[in-house]
């Protein structure tokens, strides 16, 4: 009875060292991960939401065609419903975005001035 040696193992999962010396070649690697979230396709997605907000409020102006009578502040309008709760709806917007304009310069003020003097904080 002739005995086998035993074979040797390696613990690695490189390859065995080429015959002429040089090095193993590497293992082919993953190609680099792209960013799922680009400025395209930010875009995109604004301009599908931008449409989608356009057809609806379209539906909603041909739906309410219909002329009412508005009085503000001594001015009598004769205007459609959608029309006038559109113009409604952009003031109160603007009203929104003055206030918020208003508070990120005071906030904006306040750190300026805090870089200038730390020691007054």
């Amino acid at each position: 009875m002739t005995a086998t040696p035993p074979q040797a193992t390696t613990s690695s999962a490189l390859p065995p060292p080429s015959p002429n010396g040089s090095a193993p070649p590497l293992p082919p690697q993953a190609p680099p991960r792209r960013p799922t979230h680009t400025r395209i396709s930010a875009i995109r997605t604004g301009l599908i939401v931008g449409v989608a907000a356009l057809i609806v409020l379209m539906i909603f102006i041909i739906q309410n065609a219909h002329a009412v009578d508005i009085s503000f502040l001594g001015a009598h309008l004769h205007l459609s419903l959608a029309v006038a709760l559109l113009f409604a709806a952009i003031a109160g917007a603007l009203a929104m975005a003055a206030a918020g304009t208003a508070r990120i310069t005071q906030l904006r003020r306040i750190m300026r001035r805090n870089r200038r003097n730390p020691q007054a904080s």
